[in-house]
């Protein structure tokens, strides 16, 4: 009788288990078995997900029972509905045909469309298909950022210091060489991740538009080694506090290095960094403020009209173009697919879009920096022992259009930047006195790569109005610490699937 108690408690247990585990899929295309990433899945035809770049795919527990609905959809494949159910009888794998044209629907002819005549259409349509309506909207975002510094030379060494002595001068520069070689031996990697509800509406006032938005954050991470950063800036910063942690607290320095000087001051005053602050009008630093200005900032950079990184699009005389074929969209309309390369010097990237045939509008963006090719390039390295250069810009951008004035809204992006760059200076802090003054004169040598790479997906789109956004009432919010990625953490809602380095990563304590 007790075993039977046992195996039917036990049997229950796994079944419970069973039900509330998320469902995790994959895309695949069924001619050649590689994954599809950045596939569209429409989940109960009330959220939006995508493949990550992977071609995984993963459902919150809510919407893994046996009877959620799924649509599937890919530019140049076949529409695929399915249900949980058939998920699993397909051991988790969906295997998108690719689209084959039927003669009728398809206007037979010898003379292929002229890729700079569609083009021309394109620019001359911008306007119409990505101005933002007046009409408000509540939408569901999941943000995701991955910041990356890979330093592979580090080298700070304190020359000479007036006001240190022999026992001193080695704490320091030990302390500077154990900075230096933890940065490089575990590069500062970190991950956020933010799933929110943001409310935003144009008006008019007094004959000028005016845009307000509103955030709601439902849940945010941060995934990366306690204390350690991948900003340039609190790098500075801590190398900085590591040497004024020897100096006197109640002096003032200046910074120079080699013949150029700084006019700027520091000091470990308490006192003196208020001053500084003292008169300046700036809005309350919060996590919610920073993340709403990120958020603004990224789908302003990635409107079609407003960055000068699109001029494929804005400035087609700069660029070679070459119509690949027509292809289904998601709604089983026709698009044109062409290719383009820079024809002049000017021109920097090489990709692929895909262009509706009824108001051409950019329905899908791929590019990347040609081979050779920086965004910007600041070479002084045997005069100055300075280098900088922006060599890596990369991205995919998916547009949607609005149901209520067809215009089209950014459903997915996702986008990489990158750095290079040297720096090989000396380095003083002279203290602002008169007379002897204490001076510290060190010897600075880094170089280094950094990437950022932001994913983007608006995962439902509802209208609103403005009297409703404006009773909305913002609350800051923190990240939650995790030392490395749980799926559990996302349990009770929809997320892209991260990728494989993520899932990897764990925190070194």
């Amino acid at each position: 009788m007790r075993t039977i108690f046992i195996i039917t408690f036990f049997t229950l247990l796994n079944f419970q288990f069973g039900i509330a585990q998320n469902i995790k899929g994959k895309i695949i295309d069924s001619a050649t078995g590689e994954s599809i990433p950045y596939a569209n899945i429409r989940v109960n035809e009330s959220e939006n997900l995508v493949s990550n770049g992977e071609g995984y795919f993963s459902l919150s527990e809510s919407n893994s029972q046996d009877e959620t609905l799924l649509v599937v959809s890919y530019l140049g494949f076949v529409n695929q509905q399915l249900t949980v159910r058939e998920l699993k009888k397909r051991d988790f794998t969906i295997k998108l045909l690719p689209a084959v044209y039927e003669l009728d629907d398809v206007e037979v002819s010898n003379i292929k469309p002229n890729p700079y005549e569609i083009m021309a259409n394109v620019k001359a349509n911008l306007s119409r298909n990505y101005t933002t309506g007046e009409k408000g909207s509540k939408e569901m975002f999941f943000y995701r950022t991955s910041s990356y510094f890979n330093p592979s030379i580090i080298d700070v060494e304190i020359a000479k210091s007036t006001g240190f002595n022999k026992q001193a001068l080695s704490k320091i520069n030990n302390d500077l060489q154990s900075f230096s070689s933890k940065l490089i031996k575990h590069p500062p990697v970190s991950f956020t991740d933010i799933l929110c509800n943001y409310y935003s509406v144009k008006t008019k006032k007094a004959e000028k538009f005016v845009f307000t938005s509103k955030l709601d954050v439902l849940k945010a991470t941060l995934l990366k080694n306690e204390g350690e950063s991948t900003s340039l800036d609190d790098l500075e910063k801590k190398a900085r506090n590591l040497m004024l942690q020897h100096l006197d607290t109640t002096k003032f320095y200046r910074i120079k290095s080699g013949l150029i000087g700084s006019r700027d001051t520091i000091s470990l005053r308490k006192d003196f960094n208020r001053k500084k602050k003292t008169g300046i009008n700036i809005e309350v630093n919060s996590q919610l403020t920073a993340t709403k200005s990120n958020l603004n900032s990224f789908m302003y950079q990635n409107n079609l009209l407003n960055n000068k990184r699109f001029d494929f699009i804005q400035k087609p005389e700069l660029y070679d173009y070459t119509f690949e074929g027509s292809t289904y969209t998601n709604e089983n309309e026709f698009a044109y697919v062409l290719t383009f390369k820079p024809r002049r010097s000017k021109g920097m990237y090489v990709g692929k879009l895909y262009i509706s045939e009824t108001d051409y509008a950019v329905l899908r963006a791929e590019y990347v920096l040609d081979e050779g090719e920086k965004l910007s390039n600041f070479n002084m390295k045997f005069l100055l022992g300075i280098k900088v250069s922006q060599n890596v810009s990369k991205g995919t951008v998916i547009y949607k259009k609005r149901a209520e004035d067809d215009s089209y809204y950014i459903q997915y992006a996702t986008i990489e930047s990158g750095n290079y760059f040297y720096l090989n200076r000396p380095l003083k802090l002279i203290e602002l006195a008169k007379g002897e003054k204490d001076v510290l004169a060190l010897d600075f040598k880094i170089e280094a790569n950094t990437r950022n790479k932001t994913e983007f997906l608006n995962m439902s789109r509802t209208e609103t109005t403005a009297a409703a956004i404006e009773k909305i009432k913002e609350t800051d919010f923190k990240f939650t610490n995790i030392k490395s990625y749980d799926p559990k953490i996302w349990k009770d809602y929809n997320a892209i699937e991260p990728l494989q380095e993520m899932k990897q990563f764990k925190t070194i304590n």
